[in-house]
């Protein structure tokens, strides 16, 4: 283990671009007191081996942001490059795939490989393509720089390559989680993992790893125990925000309280008064409402209550729970536990459209279902589950003969679904109840 960036031997990263093309973009003006932090990082970067000196007809120029720490981050600005880059399509993990794979595991072990990127090397006949200027000269990377659009596959293919399920082991790029159900198992699945990443090049940060957890975060979510809840840290942070006061402060508090939206039922409804401040007919400084206020207020009581989901455990069978309203659906994906008692895996929620709102009630009631099921398809489909609500024509929708043509479209996308409709009195059907509700 090292914090020093090793060299795969599993991949190189490519850079394609037409035959002939060239990017030469003039260097932003640099101010005079940043160019230490510029030679700072260029040593830095040599001592490493990430780049050499460079004789390139290409050049991309360097950026320098401020974090919010108040230190400087080196960058270098690759639109121009990006704009003609040939798309890899290789796919990035999903991370509700990842999540859904945790189920049952009881020891986790997370590691970070060291500067992850710069393990990858720059295929030799591309690396003048990422030349940038600076003071000191012109340079080019070695190994793969970040920016790049094509980079995040690169690294994607790597760790395919390196096929993790063998140590019962997940990623999100350059986290890797160690996940088992038996404590040998986990000893032996995180040496073998080791001894894997050590055998392609690749180093890992002695200081990141946090091993032998019966709980840990992973993807700014606590995953442990057959659940999931927020992190402490990111809930403190939203429970402090302050007002905002200009249309970009709301949609700034809109995604920061979006991330953890699977813990929050009626979300989409709670928090419209916030979007609707970020539309193009609002003003730039907004009014910041009692409505506002009541919404913003839902979602820190909810977050602050420490809310948790289960991750889904598909030896078990998936519930969902829909209802309508006159003003949106919502929808709540089930599980039971060991005593039959339900538990939520995933809510979900959205506001009517305006033709939406002129459907009959027990049009809305269908509309939920057929929405609910379409959401909820990768947990659902190859399976048989139920559905609770609170609307009985629902359990004659796929045997209705005389439905109308919208009825008879819905009935027909759910043939390929194995359910059971089960009717409930609509006070049990409190989650999606709300969900739907709670769209004023």
């Amino acid at each position: 283990m090292t914090d020093l960036p090793g060299t795969c031997d599993l991949v190189q990263h490519v850079v394609r671009i037409p035959e002939g093309a060239v990017v030469n973009v003039k260097q932003y003006p640099l101010p005079f007191e940043s160019q230490k932090v510029v030679e700072e990082e260029v040593k830095k970067m040599l001592d490493l081996d990430v780049i050499e000196p460079s004789i390139s007809p290409f050049s991309s120029p360097i950026v320098l942001v401020k974090k919010k720490d108040g230190s400087t981050r080196f960058c270098i600005d690759f639109r121009h490059l990006n704009k003609i880059t040939e798309f890899d399509a290789e796919p990035i993990p999903d991370p509700e795939v990842l999540f859904a794979s945790l189920q049952g595991r009881q020891h986790f072990t997370k590691i970070d490989l060291a500067k992850g990127y710069w393990q990858i090397p720059m295929a030799e006949s591309d690396r003048a393509k990422t030349a940038f200027r600076t003071p000191q000269g012109l340079y080019q990377f070695k190994k793969m720089p970040f920016g790049m659009s094509t980079a995040p596959s690169t690294f994607a293919r790597m760790m395919k390559m390196l096929d993790l399920d063998r140590f019962k082991s997940v990623h999100f790029f350059d986290d890797v989680l160690v996940a088992t159900e038996d404590w040998c198992e986990h000893l032996e699945a995180l040496d073998g993992l080791l001894t894997e990443l050590g055998k392609h090049g690749l180093t890992v940060r002695p200081s990141k790893v946090e091993a032998g957890f019966d709980s840990i975060e992973f993807l700014g979510h606590i995953v442990g125990e057959g659940s999931m809840r927020p992190v402490p840290s990111k809930v403190s942070k939203i429970l402090n925000v302050s007002v905002p006061t200009t249309k970009k402060q709301v949609r700034s508090l809109v995604g920061l309280i979006s991330f953890y939206r699977r813990y929050v039922p009626s979300f989409a409804s709670i928090v419209s008064p916030l979007v609707e401040l970020t539309k193009k007919n609002q003003p730039n400084k907004v009014r910041w409402s009692k409505e506002c206020q009541m919404a913003f207020d839902r979602v820190k009581e909810i977050l602050s209550s420490e809310p948790l989901v289960r991750l889904p455990d598909f030896s078990r069978p998936f519930t969902v729970r829909s209802d309508a309203s006159s003003t949106g659906i919502g929808a709540a994906l089930m599980q039971p536990d060991d005593d039959d008692v339900l538990h939520p895996v995933l809510y979900a929620s959205r506001k009517l459209l305006e033709r939406e709102t002129r459907y009959s009630t027990v049009e809305r009631e269908c509309l939920a279902l057929v929405w609910a099921v379409d959401k909820f398809h990768r947990y659902l489909f190859g399976s048989h589950f139920f559905v609770e609500t609170d609307h009985r024509p629902l359990m004659y929708l796929r045997q209705s003969k005389t439905a109308n043509g919208r009825l008879l479209r819905w009935a027909l996308s759910l043939q390929e679904y194995s359910f059971t409709v089960v009717p409930i009195p609509g006070v049990r059907n409190f989650e999606a109840d709300v969900l739907s509700r709670l769209t004023k």
